[in-house]
């Protein structure tokens, strides 16, 4: 087996999460390609542009994927793992910091290419669609998590599904 150099990388993204009137708590997944182009139901992260913090492209990656905005209540968690970039030969060890996020209440404003499909979904299913075993630890995670905000409020002119 041949040897990569590697490299460290790091990434942010949120679990951006609504409290419906009904009780239930709501996740925001995106779905991307994958490698055998088929659908992979994700969370929204990305890279760490320079100069920003880890909080700050945490934000942008979910507004740039999703087109929702968020406010940060907490750290979540941070998952790693490894992969190898073949076009470059090289092996990553990736961190990813994911925060937990309340939807702002705004509605949704317009997003970028990367994500197919967004969509809202109940955090049960959400489990049950996540792709990665470590990405649905820490919806499970957000299930349990006590908020250390409260939700911001609704706004009139957005609908109940969004």
């Amino acid at each position: 087996m041949p040897r990569y150099p590697t490299h460290r990388a790091t990434s942010a993204g949120g679990v951006v999460c609504d409290d419906r009137p009904d009780g239930r708590r709501w996740v925001l997944l995106i779905a991307r390609r994958n490698a055998a182009g088929r659908p992979q139901w994700t969370l929204p992260k990305g890279g760490i542009e320079d100069g920003e913090t880890d909080e700050q492209a945490a934000l942008r990656e979910v507004r740039e994927e999703t087109g929702h905005g968020a406010v940060i209540d907490h750290l979540l968690g941070t998952i790693d793992y490894w992969f190898v970039w073949r076009p470059d030969q090289i092996r990553y060890h990736k961190f990813v910091h994911y925060y937990f996020m309340w939807w702002d209440g705004l509605a949704a404003g317009e997003r970028d290419d990367e994500a197919e499909h967004v969509e809202w979904v109940p955090l049960d299913v959400a489990l049950v669609r996540l792709a990665h075993r470590n990405e649905r630890k820490l919806v499970e995670k957000a299930r349990t998590d006590e908020a250390q905000s409260p939700q911001p409020p609704r706004h009139a002119d957005v609908s109940a599904d969004r």
